[in-house]
């Protein structure tokens, strides 16, 4: 199953989202843009599909409540609504919509309460909400029917779908030293806290075919690396060890301690590719690596996503990964902040970028250049200028 489209109001720094999705898609855009928070739309679902440790509520407070997700262009319409389509498999046509609409209570605990909720499959209408007893009774109109397995049996897929949803944004520095977090747990384990101690939990024959995969790619990312393994210590802590070439015989291993930020967040990226076959929310998968590694990430995704039947949505703005000339305008989508909303801008309807790019120009000389604040050429002079206005 993938996600073939999405509609938003009023989420977070969007007012309006109206988008196809395809297999892979590239989200632009410069700083504070709102990538991050368009992937979050999504999250947001697998978060309340959770149900036991989710739900409706919890994925609102979580965010920090409904005044913050919902955007603050919001004035004539200040509900917030959510729609996907869902396909059966790629290249078939969606069959199954989801759409919520949330809204605030107008008194009392101001709690956010279902302004509607539905499911169409196949055109037949299997949920449409609220329900007579429930406009009689508002507390009914707290919780989803997604995050109630009881009431979603007729739409249960879409439920379970949206569960396995994975966001992976991994930080090196939590991946060495967990023990160095002190703050809540995070249930998905978004930045990799426990990703040593989830490798643990897979079957060893899965977990050391992965590695060795991962192995024969971390040898052109790493030309030294001789093997990479999965073991635990003395106190059974997990670890990824690495050997590599050394003119002394036993010298050159490594623990995870001592590999390069770029290698962990190469292993974590091939891994989760490896894992997944619904869809991975990948959050600049630049960040660390060698440029002509990153140039080499939308075949990498291309080639895995498709064998493992996974949907990829990443954002980033590098030029080096959009650098490459298989990615298609209808894939990338260019995020232009403005004063009160973010405008998502589909690359394939703009009329001159897809000239531009049956020219010959790449993505990343169409696009970015769309992504880039008009004043970033300035930004060294402004700084010269305050120092000389401090007499510095």
């Amino acid at each position: 199953m993938i996600l073939t489209h999405v509609k938003l109001k009023n989420w977070k720094n969007f007012q309006v989202v109206d988008l196809d999705l395809s297999e892979r898609m590239f989200i632009v855009g410069p700083n504070a843009s709102g990538k991050s928070n368009f992937l979050d739309a999504f999250r947001f679902l697998r978060d309340i599909a959770k149900g036991t440790g989710g739900g409706l509520q919890k994925a609102i407070e979580d965010r920090g409540g409904f005044s913050t997700i919902r955007c603050y262009g919001a004035r004539r319409n200040p509900n917030l609504e959510i729609e996907v389509k869902l396909s059966p498999a790629p290249g078939k046509p969606a069959n199954i919509t989801y759409s919520l609409g949330l809204t605030q209570e107008t008194s009392g605990h101001r709690r956010p309460i279902i302004k509607y909720e539905k499911v169409v499959k196949d055109r037949k209408v299997l949920l449409s909400r609220p329900e007579l007893d429930e406009k009689k009774d508002p507390e009914l109109l707290t919780e989803t029917y997604l995050e109630q397995t009881s009431r979603n049996r007729e739409f249960s897929e879409v439920a379970v779908f949206f569960n396995s949803f994975c966001y992976l944004h991994l930080v090196p520095q939590l991946l060495r030293h967990p023990e160095s977090f002190n703050g809540n747990s995070i249930s998905e384990d978004p930045y990799g806290r426990r990703f040593l101690e989830h490798l643990a939990e897979v079957p060893d024959k899965t977990r050391i075919k992965r590695l060795k995969k991962i192995e024969k790619a971390l040898r052109i990312v790493a030309p030294t690396l001789k093997e990479l393994a999965f073991d635990r210590d003395g106190k059974g802590t997990p670890h990824l060890y690495a050997r590599h070439v050394h003119w002394r015989p036993n010298a050159g291993k490594q623990s995870e301690i001592q590999f390069s930020d770029g290698t962990l967040r190469f292993i974590g990226l091939v891994w989760s590719l490896l894992e997944r076959n619904s869809l991975l929310l990948l959050e600049e998968p630049e960040l660390s690596l060698n440029s002509e590694i990153v140039k080499q990430i939308p075949a990498i995704l291309f080639s895995l996503a498709n064998k493992q039947k996974c949907q990829v949505i990443l954002s980033t703005h590098s030029w080096d990964l959009l650098s490459d000339k298989g990615i298609g305008a209808h894939e990338v989508i260019v995020l232009r902040p403005g004063q009160e909303r973010t405008d998502a801008m589909p690359l394939k309807k703009d009329k001159e970028s897809v000239v531009l790019l049956k020219g010959g120009l790449s993505v990343a000389e169409v696009a970015v250049p769309l992504a880039t604040p008009a004043d970033a050429i300035q930004l060294s002079l402004r700084l010269y200028e305050d120092d000389e206005e401090n007499g510095k």
